[in-house]
């Protein structure tokens, strides 16, 4: 449903929330989050278009937010790599259904606009507060994997 870009966006605003206020380097975002370099690059040209994150060259630089992860939400990430699309009317060009959608694309619409809201209601501060059993994809600085319960053997 969402392009790998999305992905990509999310996992490295993530790792930049959980790193917030300091900044990284693209090199450091890459490795923690497993995405490749030169993809990196692309989405962090992206984001920065967008207004989500920000370059400091020299030293002490690199990437960083533009907002607090409690004021940034995932509906604005989402939106500056590859937004949502709506639809607004007939996908199949009907001229005698204009905006009023079939009940296939009504749906489908319905569905993107839950997406939307959703996503526009939550921060990048509760994603990264969320608590969870499952070890995440990428080991972010001072955040350790829950142990493994022990075993039965």
């Amino acid at each position: 449903m969402f392009s790998q870009t999305v992905e990509y966006a999310l996992r490295a605003v993530c790792h930049l929330a959980i790193m917030a206020p300091n900044s990284c380097t693209t090199e450091e975002i890459a490795t923690s989050t497993k995405v490749p370099l030169a993809y990196l690059s692309k989405v962090l040209q992206g984001l920065a278009r967008g207004g989500i994150v920000r370059s400091q060259r020299g030293i002490g630089g690199g990437m960083s937010l533009v907002k607090t992860p409690d004021q940034l939400t995932i509906l604005e990430v989402v939106n500056a790599v590859d937004p949502i699309q709506r639809i607004h009317t007939c996908p199949l060009g009907i001229s005698t259904h204009g905006v009023r959608l079939c009940p296939l694309h009504r749906r489908l619409d319905n569905a993107m606009k839950g997406v939307e809201e959703a996503f526009g209601g939550t921060t990048l501060a509760e994603v990264i507060a969320e608590p969870s059993e499952s070890v995440p994809l990428c080991e972010f600085p001072g955040k350790s994997p829950i142990p493994k319960e022990p075993s039965a053997d």
